[in-house]
């Protein structure tokens, strides 16, 4: 897969091929349009995959033949995150959550409980607005700060993995986590929890991606994915997989 300065780099070069034919009178300008096209195709594809590595190293999955996996949870806190604590306890499994920073007001206690039972946790920046990824590298260190911030005064903890809204990476996103040494952590199993789909089309999409340095992506905000989550840690068991922690996983420091 291409990344972003080399597509960048043959764009360049195509518009700039494209051009000379045109004045030596071989080329149309029309022609333009297939390099704009294919150019703008490469920036969708890699800023919606996440595990593109388009514009920067992402960590989605490890390389591995051992039967370890982890799981995540994305825009806690929430009245639910209890519940889902909860099951991890009884099961002994640790998880990453990613935490929305204006989730963190009246839920400091549960960030607590989640680092007290030795779960880490991650920043999904401040708002996780539908619009966020129009904003400028400015303005995502200020979500990514804020969300900090307010992780630290509820619990003291530093944070130092991110993981972009939607999956959805840009320059300017890249730009800010940088610039705050973050490391940008993906996934590869998608549980898409968060749509109209049955307890069990969610639970059967999972279970049939599982494999060795698998990462899968729950969202701690419906009872639905509780009940998803106890029957897949249920398969897990069965077919002897462990789960670990993000950062072991990934040999995340």
């Amino acid at each position: 897969m291409l990344n972003f300065k080399t597509s960048s780099i043959l764009f360049v070069l195509a518009v700039i091929s494209i051009l000379t034919f045109h004045f030596a009178s071989f080329f149309s300008l029309w022609w333009l349009i297939l390099p704009i096209l294919v150019y703008k195709a490469f920036i969708v594809y890699g800023s919606a995959t996440i595990n593109s590595n388009f514009y920067c190293k992402t960590y989605c999955e490890a390389t591995t033949t051992e039967k370890k996996i982890a799981i995540t949870f994305d825009d806690g806190p929430t009245s639910f995150t209890p519940q889902i604590l909860e099951t991890l306890r009884v099961h002994q499994v640790p998880a990453t959550f990613f935490v929305i920073g204006k989730n963190v007001k009246g839920n400091e206690a549960v960030l607590k409980q989640t680092l007290s039972e030795g779960h880490s946790l991650g920043n999904h920046t401040f708002s996780h607005s539908f619009f966020i990824d129009f904003k400028n590298t400015k303005q995502f260190k200020e979500e990514l700060i804020k969300t900090h911030e307010e992780v630290f005064n509820a619990t003291g903890n530093r944070l130092k993995l991110f993981r972009p809204p939607y999956g959805v990476t840009t320059p300017h996103l890249v730009k800010a986590a940088k610039a705050l040494n973050y490391k940008i952590l993906g996934w590869n199993i998608r549980s898409l929890d968060t749509t109209k789909d049955t307890e069990e089309m969610i639970y059967k999409r999972v279970i049939g991606q599982i494999k060795p340095g698998a990462v899968i992506l729950f969202h701690d905000t419906s009872e639905k994915t509780n009940t998803v989550l106890k029957r897949t840690l249920e398969f897990v068991k069965e077919k002897q997989f462990e789960i670990v922690p993000l950062e072991t996983l990934l040999s995340i420091n």
